[in-house]
């Protein structure tokens, strides 16, 4: 039986395979400032010449890399960095605990889950059905899963790729905590996960509200597959993986991996509160000592919400075919940007949520991007409305353990991520003066 947590406790879970702090890349981008960055001397390159080329791509990776290393100084096993502004070649910077190195050393090559970027591809996949004609963006649930999702009438397809659907998440639940945290190797089929969502209440009438849910893309994986009666897995290599040459990217249904992967892990005791959930207890009931390697725990709760695995180069080559047309027909791509305010009490300007993607502005320019969080691993994932630049940022912890979010790691993260979006721009992050 799942470990009974506090309610505090639950809400942390329930961000799971989403995002490493809430919003991190949409509002708090645009107030966190980047004093490491100041006095770099990064400039944006106006002329085509070789030299000016190595100049921004040197600048670049000196910030990026103090950056990542600060990183790592606060407490991150690994930290993966690549940039591409699509003009000068991309800049890529790996830096690792020396602890860390003596499992493996990490790589840009190397395969990472990526947590709740699976959405985007999912979005991308039922994009695709609908520009064939197999279904509609608004089609109801019920139409595909009958009597599987609880007010399936009222919800369309729309709704679930949105987070307009007003489905309980299911990894608030108790059941899931073990999964979630490798204490259990159960393997979960979409089936199942959605009836444990089915237990819950919905929280709000369907298309009146945003919220976050797990549940709507496990709900988009059973239509996906009723639909085209092909896995989502085959479904991502076919369509996806395959036709870009993605060699690091596939749908992981289990613990295991296909090439040299990036470990993942998870607190030592010293992060966490006297309220420790059991499943982070040895034998004896004493909390976990020492860093934890994840990185064989079974995926198969994450599903369509969350258990792509992939790697920074691959995710560029797609984000960049997804937003210039290479994927998708224009009018699919119109609809994977047209977005809901994800902030009530900033509608206008707050952040938006596409189809699998979300939106923003920073001070270094609009972003498009989704992160994720899975045990062990928090990656994200940006680029600018067409395509043409490309940045990601993976750590191979997971922050969203409300007991392991140490203040300097993730003040040390959101510098990183700022740094990140500015240099995919060609700019410089801003400092406190700016």
């Amino acid at each position: 039986m799942a470990p009974v947590v506090s309610s505090s406790n639950r809400r942390s879970w329930s961000r799971r395979l989403r995002r490493t702090s809430a919003l991190v890349w949409v509002p708090v981008v645009a107030l966190v400032t980047c004093t490491a960055c100041a006095g770099t001397g990064q400039t944006v390159s106006t002329a085509p010449s070789a030299p000016a080329r190595l100049t921004v791509d040197r600048a670049q990776h000196d910030a990026l890399a103090r950056l990542a290393q600060e990183l790592v100084d606060a407490g991150a096993p690994g930290v993966t960095v690549r940039v591409d502004d699509g003009r000068s070649r991309p800049v890529e910077v790996v830096r690792q605990a020396p602890w860390a190195k003596r499992a493996h050393r990490l790589t840009q090559d190397d395969e990472f889950r990526m947590g709740s970027n699976t959405k985007t591809m999912m979005a991308t996949l039922v994009l695709m059905l609908a520009a064939d004609g197999d279904l509609s963006l608004d089609d109801p649930v019920e139409k595909w899963l009958p009597g599987k999702v609880p007010g399936g009438d009222r919800i369309t397809l729309r709704m679930l790729l949105n987070h307009t659907s007003g489905l309980y998440d299911y990894t608030g639940d108790p059941e899931l905590l073990e999964s979630i945290l490798g204490k259990s190797q159960r393997r979960w089929t979409s089936a199942q996960l959605l009836a444990v969502a089915a237990r819950h209440d919905v929280l709000f009438p369907p298309g009146t509200r945003w919220s976050y849910s797990n549940t709507d893309y496990i709900a988009i994986g059973s239509v996906l597959e009723r639909v085209t009666g092909s896995t989502p897995a085959t479904l991502i290599r076919d369509r996806i993986a395959r036709p870009l040459g993605l060699d690091h990217t596939y749908y992981a249904t289990d613990a295991s991996w296909r090439g040299p992967y990036a470990r993942g892990y998870e607190p030592d005791a010293a992060h966490m509160p006297s309220d420790v959930p059991d499943a982070f207890k040895d034998v004896a009931g004493n909390p976990v000592q020492g860093h934890v390697d994840v990185s064989g725990n079974d995926v198969s709760w994450g599903g369509a919400a969350g258990a792509v695995v992939s790697n920074t180069r691959d995710w560029s080559r797609f984000y960049t075919a997804l937003m210039s047309g290479k994927l998708l027909p224009e009018a699919q791509v119109e609809e994977l940007r047209r977005t809901v305010p994800m902030d009530p009490d900033n509608p206008e300007k707050g952040p938006g949520s596409g189809l699998g993607i979300e939106t923003g502005s920073t001070p270094c320019g609009t972003i498009w991007a989704h992160d994720g969080g899975m045990t062990g691993y928090s990656s994200t994932n940006y680029t600018d409305v067409k395509g043409s630049r490309t940045a990601s940022v993976l750590v191979s912890t997971e922050f969203a353990f409300e007991f392991a979010a140490d203040p300097k790691m993730v003040a040390a993260n959101e510098a990183l991520q700022t740094a990140a979006i500015c240099a995919m721009f060609g700019k410089q992050a801003p400092t406190q003066t700016d």
